[in-house]
């Protein structure tokens, strides 16, 4: 397996952690007969559930574009340790990317998200050179 697609399996299981962080802390706000219901009537999610339901999401749109980073790199047969750095730094920054959101620690959640992007953008632009 190249280190591109072991970070994307890493960065896959982060994502199972943030859908635990998220569903436990949302079930003590709603309550577990909302949360064991159809949810007809949706409910408001705020405060540190709300901030962890909001970077899980965003950790969905971000591991779209480093899902295909790490296929083309895989694929094309193009893994370096430019990529695989730039895989690693990308987990790191959206490791990182969940207590700075939850905590509400302006302005580093933002800049984590930005070194996450670049990082996922060098790497799709070494696929093209």
């Amino acid at each position: 397996m190249t280190p591109e697609l072991t970070v994307l399996t890493l960065a896959a299981l982060l994502q199972v952690i943030q859908f635990t962080l998220y569903s436990v802390t949302a079930q003590k706000q709603v309550g577990t007969d909302y949360a064991a219901s159809p949810r007809d009537e949706p409910r408001q999610i705020t405060g540190t559930a709300g901030r962890l339901q909001r970077a899980m999401n965003n950790h969905f749109e971000g591991l779209i574009l480093f899902t295909i980073a790490c296929t083309v790199i895989t694929l094309s047969n193009q893994s370096t340790p430019f990529t695989a750095t730039c895989a690693w730094i990308y987990l790191a920054a959206r490791i990182l990317y969940v207590p700075a959101y939850a905590y509400g620690l302006s302005p580093w959640r933002s800049l984590l998200w930005v070194i996450g992007l670049f990082a996922t953008v060098l790497m799709l632009l070494a696929a093209l050179l």
